[in-house]
């Protein structure tokens, strides 16, 4: 395989995921904490997200701008990356109260949890990466 086919779609590894114990307080039959499921967005994923949580806004001289809600970006974003439990699933919505992913994960976890999900997700997803350890990867 060339150098250049390790690029193409089929041989790309996409459905990448991991296994994040976000609270304790969630726990199996067993007593131990279940691990919640996360996957990775793609950027067309990230973009649709962003948009979703972008507005126009009245700017300076009357003109509308867009302005993205940087709590409801992040909201969305962990909820797209959130694969199990499923925050789509109507009955779990209805046990906390809320309808949507975005509120359920807020109603469900405590807020140093949240914080944590988020951050996870951030960093599985890409960001938070200091560009030295990038430098570092690419290297080795």
């Amino acid at each position: 395989m060339s150098d250049l086919q390790a690029f193409f779609a089929q041989n790309v590894e996409s459905d990448i995921t991991d296994e994040f114990v976000v609270s304790e307080r969630f726990k199996g039959a067993d007593g131990k904490p279940i691990p919640w499921k996360l996957r990775t967005v793609t950027e067309a994923e990230n973009e649709e997200i962003r948009k979703s949580a972008t507005k126009r806004v009245k700017g300076k001289n009357g003109m509308r701008v867009p302005e993205t809600n940087p709590e409801e970006y992040t909201a969305k974003l962990a909820a797209a990356s959130v694969v199990y439990p499923s925050l789509k699933d109507a009955e779990l919505q209805k046990s906390y109260g809320v309808l949507g992913a975005e509120d359920l994960l807020k109603k469900m976890l405590l807020s140093g949890e949240y914080a944590a999900l988020i951050q996870k997700v951030e960093e599985f997803n890409g960001y938070n990466r200091d560009i030295n350890e990038v430098v570092e990867e690419i290297k080795n």
